[in-house]
């Protein structure tokens, strides 16, 4: 089945880090419709949880940009930095120059970019509680967790981005 043919339903995401800075990885999926879902994850070398949160988000954003979505299509996080960021903040750092309230450089600017060129109308950031029994924070935490420790770990999915 294609990806044009199948609608999805809903995504999560999670970022993780071995030490703040230190190895970092992060998780992701998409539900669609027909039951299946995609998980995808990646790892980098030197990074923050934060950094990890966003990097998450943007490659749902940027898988969903070819996807059908069903109405009122949300991106489930524990992450309030990014949906904070995303949906009010980012609006201030633009005006001010990429500053934030108190004139420092905003953290994160090039994720943070790219988020933004990312952003897609229809979809909406949704807070769930992390580490609260949650099928899918959970799994996402685990794939996130899994590459930031080098673990291996069995994903449903058509490709694995072992370096996104």
């Amino acid at each position: 089945m294609s990806n044009q043919s199948r609608r999805a339903i809903t995504a999560a995401t999670d970022g993780a880090c071995s030490g703040n800075p230190g190895p970092g990885g992060w998780g992701a999926l998409i539900r669609f419709e027909d039951g299946t879902v995609e998980e995808f994850g990646g790892f980098e070398e030197q990074t923050t949880n934060n950094r990890m949160e966003l990097k998450a988000a943007l490659k749902v954003l940027e898988k969903l940009k070819n996807l059908n979505r069903t109405p009122n299509f949300k991106i489930r996080t524990d992450s309030k930095y990014l949906i904070d960021g995303y949906e009010t903040w980012i609006k201030g750092w633009k005006k001010k120059g990429w500053k934030t309230a108190a004139g420092k450089k905003v953290l994160n600017k090039d994720l943070w970019e790219a988020l933004d060129n990312s952003r897609l109308k229809d979809v909406a950031l949704d807070y769930v509680k992390g580490h609260s029994g949650d099928p899918d924070n959970e799994r996402v935490d685990h794939i996130a967790v899994s590459f930031s420790k080098n673990l291996s770990i069995y994903l449903h999915s058509e490709q694995n981005e072992e370096n996104g």
